[in-house]
């Protein structure tokens, strides 16, 4: 019989460490060309857009439209597909979507990037045809791309885009997650692994990327376009105020 708590401990530790590890890189400056894309953008009038499918949308809720976030900021779906674009909804059902590259540009046309726009995609594969194929897009455009995904991962799976291309080698920056291949980080006896880290890596790293535009702009003396939490007093006005400011429509 495995001890729960022992479990519980052998998964924070594994988490602890990729934390550990994250935070390690971001003060040797290894996620400084994407905060630098970021901030960039934003000053030029950009937004940064985030797209992630399954349990990668997480990332995408992270960076986009939540309070300590940057309100120059959109979150890309596959749902968008049936609430812009009049797919059925039926056609969203299952994981089939995400392995279609024949959805990106159709997704990409109803995100409508602008020029000075980046674009942050998270992936843990890194290989499912929708992810590459809107990355694809995303480089046609011209547009800045940031990429999140588990190198340990990607390199052991087969790519599913009819380019052969894995994410990584799309972006111009790519940030490793850390997630270990399968996503799983913990074995309990003879049973397939559990506790995925994927999700709690890449939030982390939203954040630091929020962090990193913060600090460039307070560093600048100028003030950041962060959010307030809609739930303190005065917090919609802020948002609402900056929102406009930054051409924002969160009802979109």
């Amino acid at each position: 019989m495995t001890d729960f708590a022992t479990v519980v401990h052998d998964f924070a530790a594994e988490v602890r460490t990729r934390l550990a590890t994250l935070e390690e890189r971001a003060a040797a400056g290894e996620y400084d060309a994407a905060v630098d894309l970021l901030t960039e953008g934003i000053k030029a009038g950009g937004v940064a857009y985030a797209f992630g499918t399954g349990h990668s949308e997480a990332f995408a809720m992270e960076i986009a439209g939540r309070a300590g976030g940057l309100i120059p900021s959109k979150k890309i779906s596959l749902r968008d597909l049936s609430l812009l674009g009049g797919m059925p909804v039926a056609d969203l059902q299952g994981g089939k979507l995400e392995r279609d590259p024949a959805v990106a540009e159709r997704l990409f046309e109803l995100a409508r990037i602008g020029p000075e726009d980046v674009v942050l995609i998270a992936s843990n594969s890194g290989v499912n045809g929708s992810i590459v194929g809107f990355a694809l897009a995303v480089k046609r455009n011209g547009n800045p791309l940031i990429a999140v995904t588990s190198l340990d991962h990607t390199m052991q799976v087969e790519p599913k885009h009819p380019s052969g291309q894995r994410l990584k080698d799309v972006a111009d920056v790519v940030i490793d997650n850390l997630a270990p291949y399968g996503d799983a980080a913990v074995s309990i006896g003879a049973d397939v692994p559990a506790g995925a880290v994927s999700s709690i890596t890449a939030a982390f790293i939203a954040q630091v990327l929020t962090l990193g535009v913060t600090e460039r702009f307070v560093s600048a003396g100028e003030a950041a376009p962060l959010y307030l939490s809609a739930n303190i007093p005065g917090g919609d006005e802020h948002n609402i105020e900056l929102e406009l400011r930054y051409g924002i429509d969160r009802t979109a």
